[in-house]
């Protein structure tokens, strides 16, 4: 028999109820303990004998010993206060699993050599036949065959000396660097950590994965990119240089490096007269594309995305300052070709990416849950 125990009896003659008999002194911690509540059956008429029915029955919970209500308020926040220290220690664990996946990302992305080297061609014919090799945000080394309709066959190579920078993939580099200073950050702190600020952070570096994916996503197929007009490559990127009617544009789509080609015209080029006897009779017609007959402002010299980068603001300051002094010149696009190559490591790097956002996403609302009950600021 031990300190503490409870008799037992039912009494049979009324109404069937639990009757507890406390023999010593009551547990410390109260109990909660179920109650039976009584209600008349809809089918009792009044005159019968009293009866229960089995849908009338509920359970009612109760505490024992009874508590006073102060003493259950300081039960609940000293309850809550524990419950907001664990899942910020939760919080915490699922930032180190973090920043092991985004070491993880931040490695498919390092400039490394050799490289990815890209198949870079078009399919079933050859207007473009060729490689590149990227290592980190730069295409290093490429030559590309190209036959097209509207020029004479040449070959293109890129620079050893003056590598191409991808935008997107200069981006991407800074906001998974950004993201893992952020965690290292956090997890140098000492304990305890503070809810709010741990939320804070994760509130950033959720912004910051959710523009990754969206670069590698790429711009909606759907609607016309206008980047090319002023985020071509520069003819001194190659050797040797483009000619001046040229455009090479290189960007990303669906974790797939996309190179589209365009040969140029000058709105106020003059016309050939046997070119414009051939339009007339059907003898000679133009390419069709989605771009045909459309004006565009170019920009041959470009806005610096190409370039290495020197400061935060170079970008915008070149993409202003590009407008008015890189001799931009309306055009039309006689011919356009696009080639895209999957890039393993870029494919890679958004399925990771995707799985650390679902389990961020997650562990900001487990936090945000417990920090609203708890009554506690984000």
């Amino acid at each position: 028999m031990t300190a503490h125990h409870v008799e037992a009896a039912r009494d049979s003659s009324k109404s069937g109820i639990l009757l507890l008999t406390r023999t010593s002194s009551p547990p410390r911690l109260p109990i909660a303990l179920p109650t039976l509540s009584r209600r008349k059956s809809p089918s009792q008429d009044g005159n019968g004998p009293d009866r229960f029915s089995a849908a009338a029955m509920s359970l009612v919970p109760d505490l024992w010993p009874p508590i006073s209500d102060s003493e259950l308020q300081r039960s609940k926040a000293e309850t809550l206060k524990r419950e907001l220290v664990w899942i910020t220690d939760e919080t915490i664990k699922a930032c180190r699993e973090l920043k092991h996946g985004l070491d993880d990302c931040y490695a498919l992305l390092a400039p490394i050599d050799p490289g990815s080297t890209l198949v870079m061609s078009t399919p079933r014919n050859e207007k473009v036949k060729g490689t590149m090799t990227r290592v980190g945000s730069r295409l290093v080394k490429g030559s590309l065959n190209l036959q097209l309709r509207t020029t004479p066959a040449f070959t293109i190579y890129v620079a050893p000396a003056s590598p191409i920078h991808v935008h997107a993939l200069d981006d991407l580099h800074t906001h998974l660097s950004q993201s893992i200073d952020l965690l290292s950050l956090t997890l140098a702190r000492d304990p305890p950590h503070d809810p709010p600020s741990v939320a804070s952070t994760l509130a950033l570096i959720s912004d910051s994965l959710a523009e990754s994916m969206t670069l590698l996503k790429g711009p909606p197929l759907n609607r016309p990119d206008a980047s090319w007009q002023t985020s071509s490559c520069p003819p001194h990127h190659f050797s040797p240089p483009l000619p001046a009617n040229f455009s090479f544009h290189i960007g990303l789509q669906e974790s797939c490096i996309v190179l589209v080609l365009r040969t140029l015209e000058p709105v106020n080029a003059p016309v050939h007269l046997g070119t414009k006897l051939g339009l007339a009779i059907g003898t000679v017609r133009r390419i069709e594309h989605d771009e045909m007959d459309l004006v565009f402002r170019y920009h041959p010299s470009g806005d610096g995305t190409a370039e290495p980068k020197r400061g935060g603001s170079r970008r915008g300051l070149d993409s202003a300052e590009s407008a008015a002094s890189n001799g931009a010149q309306d055009v039309y696009v006689r011919e356009k070709v696009r080639v895209e190559s999957a890039d393993p490591s870029l494919i890679s790097l958004q399925s990771k990416l995707g799985y650390l956002n679902n389990m961020l996403c997650q562990t900001r609302r487990n936090l945000a849950t417990v920090m609203a009950v708890a009554d506690v600021d984000s």
